[in-house]
């Protein structure tokens, strides 16, 4: 598994390299950084000192020589919160690797191979308990492969896997031992069978206003197919200048396999819809 994942991080390297050499190669990247502080001081309205940041990359490697083609996509986001004297706390992490092999069929249709990573960077912690992380690097960890058709225009990709195989990991062993993201308690990984749908789209919807929303879905075909996994992300992005741009993110997830603690601790965990929304102004720089 570490080496699959140095294969996969060491992708946008070796196709940099290859872009000053082999024009097969594009590739296309940003680093966002937004940034907010609000400081009170003897403020008779009320309200708390913070501050809070959001840390974005995002790269694609794409390689296209005659009826082949290798489309890479790298998307890494950190956030904080900070709240007067308390603790920093993390407010977003995610780590999504995609990569697809195709070689074209007719036209806009190619046959492919889909093979997709996700994580996060760090502990999470249901707050304000600091001393029990309930999330970490690989737990969850989930590793996607899928054999299927992808059709493919200018800015809009749909790829359909209907043989595909979602591997849950969870490397924790306290969380593996609670049984954990869907994972039998004590094991460290869960497979399943089933069908991939995988689609995005990028358009320029207005002047220096720019859509890109992605989703992928997954049915187990031997475990109540009709609950449907979803990871649905959509984002605007607003550009001021060269350096300047707001950036409105949402990130809607259901997954029936994680279970989710309501406001009523008398109830027992339960599946659930899983929503983040981020808004914010900073600083990009392209690559």
């Amino acid at each position: 598994m570490k080496i699959l994942l140095i294969l996969l991080l060491i992708i946008p390297t070796l196709a940099f390299a290859q872009e000053t050499k082999d024009t097969l190669w594009t590739t296309s990247g940003s680093t966002t950084l937004n940034f907010s502080q609000v400081s009170l001081n003897n403020w008779a309205a009320g309200g708390k000192s913070s501050m809070s940041g959001v840390f974005m990359v995002n790269y694609a490697a794409n390689y296209k020589k005659d009826k082949l083609s290798w489309d890479n996509t790298f998307d890494f986001r950190f956030g904080f919160l900070k709240e007067e004297d308390d603790d920093v706390r993390k407010s977003d992490d995610k780590i999504d690797i995609s990569s697809k092999l195709g070689i074209e069929a007719k036209g806009n249709w190619f046959y492919s191979g889909l093979l997709n990573f996700k994580s996060q960077f760090a502990p999470g912690y249901n707050y304000p308990d600091t001393e029990t992380a309930i999330s970490k690097f690989m737990a969850p960890g989930y590793l996607s492969l899928g054999l299927g058709m992808d059709y493919k225009t200018d800015g809009f990709s749909l790829m359909m896997a209907p043989v595909s195989g979602k591997f849950t990991f969870v490397t924790d062993d306290d969380l593996s031992n609670e049984g954990a993201f869907g994972v039998e308690e004590g094991k460290s990984m869960r497979s399943e069978l089933g069908a991939t749908v995988k689609a995005q789209l990028i358009k320029d919807i207005m002047k220096n206003v720019t859509l890109d929303t992605k989703v992928d879905l997954f049915s187990n075909y031997l475990d109540q197919p009709k609950n449907i996994d979803v990871d649905w992300t959509f984002k605007i992005i607003m550009k001021v200048n060269d350096y300047l741009s707001a950036n409105l993110i949402t990130q809607l997830i259901y997954d029936n396999d994680v279970k989710i603690q309501g406001d009523d601790e008398n109830l027992p965990p339960s599946p659930g819809l899983q929503f983040m929304e981020s808004f914010g102004v900073g600083l990009t720089f392209k690559f």
